[in-house]
């Protein structure tokens, strides 16, 4: 049997192209030795707290309870204080010394039924150089079909690769790999029956943040695991355990947030994670094998560094090493972290009674991460340090920095993300209804930040808001089991009646939209334009009576102080080789350049196109990029467009259809243009966006463009 699997993989090593990001083979080379990151921290600090059952975090002087489901937070309303309490910290070796077991659940999904990403990350494990303290044991799952002719996806099956061999162990039933069941059944399963001094656990497949979690099974409708759910798993499997895992990490999108971590560090000393999304490639098993073959003896933050300088090399070779970032946590300094946050969450909930506009300004010019627009969807992960940051002439954030930087061992980020601070959390750019602020109110580390989450999703304007719904009747915040202690479920019904129809009511102007002669624009009164997070400008082509959506721009000009805001309209469009204009939709703004995406088909399949443009106009094309899905999964490709590649553009219309155009073939050496617009009749309007995600979309003016380029507006 081995024979034959080994024979399998050697063959499917020969066909695989490099997950989904484009034809580089499996890495046979040891990992390369450790690099300066763009960003690392280790320097100590003095530890505020001890993690251990029946103990507290903080200084409240009020005893903690007792965790039931492995780790529970409480915070006392009269002076705003955190309490943690975890169960008790393990550190008796399970397995003979320098031995190590990797445990990978593998939920193979789209990422391995169409592009074969899993296959490869298998062989990448035969090709690291062997030793008998290493192996991985996989769990398979969730896909409808594997691209090797070894694995079965008709069951569950659990294979050991070490030594450059792999070897069926196992075969049960084919369950959901979204249930925690399944989890809870393969970790109490390999634990016992592959102990080793050091242990650690892979989630291997999509993620889509704190919301929707990871490992999207496609067998089953999308279900995944929720952070509640792990929770759940690793608080049954953690009792048949005489030590923690040595690290917990997601070769996932978009899992490095500060609801994960803190949902782990009961269980595990480091946590491994990336903010943004990653190249389909995933993370290099060669190096990572490859490292803990000549050191075996290491620990999990010297493991972590090692992945994070080969994962960022496997993002240089799918040419997306700008887009990436990886962070690894210490654990064991976390409950630091999060008792900081709260105390900075309390200041500047205090603070929003006199200025949320402010406050909600500086979180949304942080960080963000998975998309978060109309064409690509929302998953409403924000930098945790670039709010803090962004905020700290509110509250103050020295404290709460130093302790976020003190729990980050090692993190590295690509130039698109080169102020990332290693970790997200949810914030409601966008809310998606009730339930995702439901199952936040479950993970959330602080009341006092789940009050600015509630009031900016709820569109609070007015004094008098009271966060008395998350607190009990004896005064305290209880946050146990992922789960908040008598919480009406109906309290966040409000966001399924939230229409974001346009007619923001607390945008009003001190001069309405007007058209002269040379431009139109406006100017809002003072209050309205304290609740104006940002400005833009849509463009729609009349084509036969129907107005169709070219899409959204930033080139505005805009007068902060006074509140005025001028059209810079130049009458030129972001527009295929064959001067074919795309509808674009803004996905990041920074000092120096702007990111649209345009909704394409390409080669036939529903997709993005990926622009960048710095200041001085010039182009770059990014890839292509399908965005967050129905079930919140983030892709992990960003696909590179190549010669012959067939581009369809697609627009939306009024009223939310769709059509696409004539393909164009792209051909070598072609670039975006800008082009100018038809001659035809346009419409131009602003969206005036307030700071809870509503808008005001201003009048339409008309104006027409003749064969010569020349835009003249209608009276």
């Amino acid at each position: 049997m081995n024979k034959k699997i080994i024979a399998a993989f050697a063959a499917a090593a020969v066909l695989l192209t490099a997950g989904c990001s484009g034809g580089e083979p499996a890495q046979t080379t040891a990992a390369p030795k450790a690099t300066e990151p763009a960003q690392t921290t280790t320097e100590a600090a003095p530890a505020a707290s001890e993690s251990t059952e029946g103990s507290t975090s903080g200084d409240s002087g009020a005893p903690a309870e007792k965790s039931v489901n492995g780790f529970s937070m409480k915070v006392n309303r009269a002076d705003g204080k955190m309490s943690i309490s975890r169960a008790a910290s393990k550190s008796v070796s399970m397995g003979d010394p320098d031995t190590w077991t990797i445990f990978v659940y593998l939920c193979g999904t789209d990422l391995e039924s169409d592009q074969a990403s899993a296959s490869e990350d298998i062989v990448q494990m035969l090709n690291a150089e062997g030793s008998d303290n290493v192996k991985f044991v996989l769990q398979t799952g969730g896909t409808r079909e594997w691209q090797n002719e070894a694995f079965s996806a008709e069951a569950a099956e659990r294979y050991v690769v070490q030594n450059g061999d792999i070897q069926l162990v196992d075969s049960t039933a084919l369950t959901s790999m979204g249930k925690p069941e399944t989890l809870t059944d393969f970790l109490n399963w390999g634990v016992q029956e592959y102990p080793a001094d050091k242990m650690g656990v892979i989630f291997w497949d999509h993620g889509g943040g704190s919301i929707t979690g990871a490992c999207f099974d496609e067998l089953n409708d999308g279900d995944s695991l929720s952070l509640a759910e792990i929770n759940t798993s690793l608080s049954q499997v953690y009792p048949g355990m005489t030590d923690k895992f040595e690290f917990i990490g997601f070769d996932c999108c978009l899992m490095g947030t500060a609801e994960t971590a803190n949902i782990l560090a009961t269980y595990a000393r480091y946590f491994y994670g990336s903010q943004e999304t990653e190249p389909g490639t995933g993370w290099d098993y060669t190096g990572f094998g490859t490292f803990l073959a000549r050191n075996p003896g290491a620990t999990g933050a010297e493991l972590g560094k090692s992945i994070t300088d080969t994962f960022y090399d496997e993002c240089a070779l799918a040419d997306q090493e700008s887009e990436c970032t990886f962070t690894i946590i210490d654990l064991e300094k976390f409950d630091d972290f999060t008792v900081a946050f709260n105390d900075y969450a309390k200041a500047l909930y205090e603070a929003a009674d006199s200025d949320l506009s402010g406050i909600v300004r500086g979180v949304n010019s942080a960080d963000n991460f998975g998309g978060n627009n109309k064409s690509e969807g929302y998953t409403n992960m924000v930098d945790i340090g670039g709010i803090i940051e962004n905020c700290s002439s509110y509250a103050d954030g020295s404290e709460v920095l130093r302790a976020l930087n003190n729990c980050i061992v090692y993190n590295k980020n690509g130039s698109q993300h080169k102020n990332a601070s290693g970790l997200s959390v949810y914030y409601p750019l966008q809310v998606e209804g009730s339930n995702e602020l439901g199952i936040f109110s479950g993970i959330c580390i602080s009341p006092y930040y789940m009050s600015l989450v509630d009031m900016v999703a709820k569109g609070y304007s007015d004094n008098g808001y009271s966060n008395e719904v998350f607190f009990t009747e004896d005064g305290d915040w209880f946050n146990e089991d992922c789960q908040c202690e008598d919480f009406d479920d109906e309290y966040f019904g409000y966001a399924d009646e939230e229409d974001y129809g346009g007619a923001s009511e607390l945008i009003e102007f001190e001069i309405e939209p007007t058209l002269t002669e040379d431009s139109y624009g406006f100017q809002l009164t003072e209050d309205s334009l304290d609740y104006t997070e940002s400005v833009e400008a849509y463009i729609y082509m009349v084509i036969e009576g129907a107005a169709v959506e070219l899409g959204e721009t930033d080139d505005v000009i805009a007068d902060w102080d006074k509140g005025i805001f001028v059209d810079n309209f130049d009458g030129r469009w972001l527009s295929l080789p064959n001067y074919r204009l795309l509808a674009t939709y803004i996905a990041d703004t920074t000092d120096e350049y702007t990111v649209y995406t345009s909704p394409i088909l390409l080669n036939g399949k529903r997709t993005n196109l990926r622009i960048r443009q710095y200041n001085d106009y010039t182009l770059v094309v990014e890839g292509a990029w399908d965005g967050i899905d129905e079930n919140g999964s983030a892709s992990r490709e960003i696909k590179q467009i190549k010669e012959g590649d067939k581009i369809a553009p697609l627009y939306y219309l009024e009223d939310g259809s769709s059509f696409d155009m004539d393909e164009y073939t792209w051909e070598a050496g072609d670039e975006i243009i800008y082009g100018y617009l038809y001659p035809a009749e346009y419409e131009y309007c602003f969206c005036i966006n307030d700071i809870y995600g509503d808008s005001y979309i201003t009048d339409y003016v008309v104006f027409e463009i003749d064969n010569d380029g020349n835009i003249s507006f209608a009276s």
